[in-house]
């Protein structure tokens, strides 16, 4: 398949995979499983997260004695790869060996916060094209809503984004644009910022907020429309699954959300019709006032949700 890609602009085009520790692989299988993704072993003590249909290993799960967000793989185009490499030696990034047990494919970096970013030639995940749905409308004199009992489970189709705490979100966006050439979309002054691929993709691929300290905050995941959001809000509290936030619609990306907390503190997301900025779009950021930079509607914002989910545990 040929991808979308723009000549003018280097950069890392998607998110390959991402490496996670948790304290309980058990508990990772339930979650996760309720969340509507392909949980299987590893064969080496660890699980590998899918989405059903798809080969594409999304992330690796092993077990510790904490919870830590350990690595993101970013893809890149093959022949952009030694580029990339040459452009982040000389942007002064820190350069690592691969860690124990890790691909060594392209090279690995720490970003500002000290994560382990991997850069490989890969496949394109981000979508070329979006083809936005909506539930079906009602036509007069038709019936228009499912019934319950027919409702199929809600499973993702694939990881858009993941969402970092940080204690500085400038830092990150310098080094997100400088490093790996991607772009900003909005930011609400140093408090949020959002990042895309520049070769096409989602509003972003990256988000940073102002915290204590670094950890994930959330891991997004790709649904149809904003009525599989809902089902996976039923779906998540029907598993016992019932902190969260949402259901909501976001000003800054546009997409309808529900977030579920994890085991662990941070949280997995349901996203649906996400703006997109195609690669022939040369995509105007602006700096948004801070009432815009978290939901447009839903529920009031929890208290749990601005919590550091790896800092002082």
């Amino acid at each position: 398949m040929t991808h979308t890609r723009r000549h003018d602009r280097l950069g890392i085009h998607s998110i390959g995979e991402f490496g996670m520790t948790v304290p309980s692989l058990d508990d990772a299988q339930r979650f996760y499983t309720a969340f509507g993704l392909d949980v299987q072993p590893d064969g080496a003590g660890g699980l590998l997260i899918r989405t059903f249909g798809s080969p594409h290993v999304w992330g690796r799960l092993r077990e510790g004695a904490r919870k830590r967000f350990d690595s993101v793989t970013l893809h890149c185009f093959e022949d952009e790869l030694d580029t990339l490499k040459t452009r982040a030696r000389e942007a002064g990034a820190e350069f690592i060996a691969p860690p124990p047990g890790a691909d060594a494919a392209g090279f690995w970096l720490r970003n500002p916060d000290g994560i382990a970013l991997q850069i490989r030639a890969g496949v394109k995940t981000t979508l070329d094209e979006a083809i936005h749905r909506q539930p079906a409308l009602p036509e007069n004199g038709v019936r228009c809503a499912p019934y319950r009992r027919h409702t199929a489970k809600v499973q993702p189709e694939r990881l858009s984004h993941i969402a970092f705490a940080t204690s500085s979100v400038p830092a990150q966006i310098a080094f997100c644009e400088r490093v790996l050439g991607l772009r900003l979309s909005d930011r609400s002054g140093d408090g949020v910022a959002f990042l895309h691929a520049p070769h096409g993709g989602d509003h972003h691929l990256f988000a940073f907020a102002m915290n204590s300290g670094p950890a994930l905050h959330h891991l997004s995941w790709d649904v149809p429309t904003v009525e599989d959001v809902g089902l996976g809000y039923m779906q998540m509290a029907s598993a016992g699954y019932r902190n969260g936030w949402g259901v909501g619609r976001h000003v800054l990306g546009s997409n309808y959300f529900y977030y579920v907390q994890d085991p662990w503190g941070s949280f997995s997301e349901y996203s649906a019709t996400m703006d997109f900025i195609p690669a022939s779009v040369d995509w105007v950021a602006e700096d948004h006032a801070p009432e815009d930079g978290m939901y447009l509607w839903g529920p009031d914002l929890p208290a749990v949700f601005l919590e550091n989910s790896e800092q002082g545990v």
